[in-house]
């Protein structure tokens, strides 16, 4: 009981690092960042292809546009699109998320990398269970379960 205990709870403490990772991992995709191989284009694209609101909200790159690699420009048009379509309460999550992104170290940065990484690796039947387990439960036991995890990252934090 205790050794099945103790993986539930190993578990969870996984699915809710992934569901940290996912939403910086959004925040970064909301941002255009390429999300993989599956998401590198090789054509380049053309500033003038994009809609005037995607030049509006991409302006800081028009100048650095055409010798941006294709992968960069497709992945850029992709989120501002992505962006474009959002409601006011999606713009504001992603906004959220952005900030706890932003405000993550590189160490904590690069242990949600690897969460996601193994989430991704995970079977689709799994992951969709994952899911499914996290979305039912409560905002208040979400947020109970995250704080444990902060917690439990904290004290494996070395004393600076």
């Amino acid at each position: 009981m205790n050794g099945h205990r103790r993986q539930a709870r190993r578990e969870f403490l996984w699915a809710a690092l992934v569901a940290v990772a996912a939403v910086g991992v959004l925040a970064r995709d909301a941002v255009a960042q390429p999300a993989g191989p599956a998401a590198v284009e090789t054509t380049p694209l053309p500033w003038s292809a994009l809609s005037a609101e995607q030049q509006k909200l991409l302006a800081r790159f028009e100048g650095d546009w055409d010798t941006m690699p294709p992968a960069r420009q497709n992945a850029l048009a992709r989120g501002s699109s992505r962006w474009l379509s959002m409601t006011p309460e999606q713009k504001a999550r992603a906004r959220e998320g952005f900030n706890r992104w932003r405000d993550l170290s590189p160490e904590e940065k690069a242990r949600v990398r690897k969460a996601f990484e193994r989430f991704q690796s995970l079977p689709p039947e799994r992951r969709r269970e994952l899911r499914q387990r996290w979305q039912n439960l409560s905002v208040e036991e979400r947020q109970r379960r995250l704080q444990l995890l902060r917690e439990r990252q904290q004290r494996r934090q070395p004393r600076q």
